[in-house]
């Protein structure tokens, strides 16, 4: 069976300021999530799940749907406030998402297969997704995840801050913890955090997880356990986020398994500002021009390319 694709896009896109998951950045038109889904078509993947929110969903499937059709299965989830509560009672303020991990969570009724999981805005490279493919089909079990490490120093923005997921690495290249780090910037030189946590320099030389995860349908069970405990600790409070590397944390300090760094040499590239989008369009436009991409993505017959 081959290994499933989930694309996380219900975000709101708060600091960015419209809706980035659908805008062209390739000279032919295309989003950031076809390159994607361009490069795992490549790998092997055999479905793509979108985790959109519910009114954007005609949006998504004209624009997707025409391209995508007899080419790889794809699904839509939607992400609700109201999805997985257990009976939790959805706070009248809340209007914010739960969550990655939540959003995760969402498609379990959709997912029996290996999969992996990746932002919509974030541009990955096709090496990224070659080595998730060969870890998912070779290597992926109920005890055995993983992640793709990029280095923290390629993933900072030029127009203001960002949150990662910042590893810290063993050994046998095995994930020992992962904290969301919330407000990274390089000032004079240094990486800094700014969110009341130590240490607020980072070292240059850190693997950062970019949300691009590996996991078994087990992950589902737990992630379902976890969110609960968070619902009952932090629901409460309007802008609590349930993130992966929650679960991923937890998963290694409770032994439920290892998480393996599985580091790639592809080229990282994300849209968290307007700003940053002339950047990325060049960078799109660079490799295109340097044949890792044609002009336009769909027209050309898959087989002709791969």
């Amino acid at each position: 069976m081959k290994p499933t694709l989930m694309i996380l896009a219900a975000g709101m896109a708060s600091r960015y300021g419209g809706m980035k998951q659908i805008e062209a950045f390739g000279p032919g038109g295309e989003t950031i999530m076809d390159y994607s889904i361009y490069d795992a078509i490549r790998a092997g993947f055999g479905k793509i799940v979108f985790i959109i929110r519910k009114e954007f969903a005609e949006d998504f499937k004209a624009i997707f749907e025409p391209k995508l059709e007899g080419k790889i299965e794809t699904a839509y989830v939607f992400q609700d406030l109201r999805s997985e509560l257990g009976g939790f009672e959805l706070p009248a303020d809340r209007s914010k998402p739960w969550g990655t991990a939540h959003a995760v969570l969402c498609a379990a009724d959709v997912i029996k297969e290996p999969f992996a999981v990746i932002n919509a805005d974030d541009f990955y490279g096709y090496d990224a997704f070659d080595k998730a493919y060969r870890f998912l089909v070779n290597d992926c079990n109920d005890e055995t995840f993983s992640i793709i490490g990029y280095e923290l120093l390629k993933t900072l923005s030029d127009h203001g801050t960002v949150n990662r997921g910042v590893c810290e690495v063993d050994a046998k290249g095995n994930l020992t913890s992962i904290a969301e780090r919330l407000n990274i910037s390089m000032k004079d030189g240094r990486i800094l955090c700014d969110d009341q946590h130590e240490p607020a320099e980072l070292p240059r030389d850190s693997y950062v997880s970019m949300n691009f995860w590996c996991f078994s349908p087990a992950v589902f069970d737990y992630s379902r356990k976890l969110f609960r405990e968070f619902l009952k600790e932090k629901g409460d409070q309007p802008k609590s986020e349930f993130f992966i590397p929650i679960v991923a944390d937890n998963y290694i300090r409770e032994g439920r398994g290892v998480i393996k760094v599985i580091p790639t040499s592809a080229l990282w590239f994300g849209v968290t500002y307007k700003d940053d989008a002339p950047a990325v369009r060049q960078s799109i436009n660079d490799l295109v021009n340097d044949g890792a991409y044609p002009q336009k993505l769909w027209p050309v017959p898959l087989k002709s390319v791969f």
